[in-house]
């Protein structure tokens, strides 16, 4: 199944880039706080960021990359596990891991993304290492 996960490809591209994730973890969209909810160039980051499910960290580049053997369910839960974690509420980690999961079906693996608020594209397209 392909996923979105950290990754420091393409950092620097923008001159606000950051990477404090792990690379290779799951990420998904994390929350945009009240400063920076008009403006993914914000002060804070996190309306240009992607947040790693293990770390609890932020990152402006995920990477597509195709996971084996991991499914929906599995995504779900690591979405969950990684809420309850900071204290969120799990609930929403469903229908985040069906959009996430949409999302990176419809590009290419090795594909790098980066989220401008509520809008997620394609930063740029690398070849993956072993292809």
């Amino acid at each position: 199944m392909k996923m979105l996960t950290a990754t420091s490809r393409t950092q620097g591209q923008r001159n606000n880039d950051f990477d404090w994730c792990i690379e290779g973890e799951l990420v998904h969209f994390g929350l945009i706080c009240a400063a920076d909810r008009d403006n993914p160039d914000g002060h804070c980051g996190c309306g240009r960021s992607f947040a790693g499910l293990n770390s609890h960290r932020a990152t402006t580049t995920a990477l597509v990359r195709d996971l084996e053997g991991f499914t929906r369910d599995d995504y779900i839960e690591a979405i969950r596990s990684s809420l309850s974690q900071q204290g969120w509420d799990p609930g929403t980690a469903e229908d985040e891991a069906d959009e996430l999961i949409s999302m990176a079906a419809e590009w290419p693996v090795g594909a790098v993304a980066e989220r401008r608020l509520n809008r997620v594209v394609v930063r740029m397209v690398m070849i993956p290492p072993n292809g």
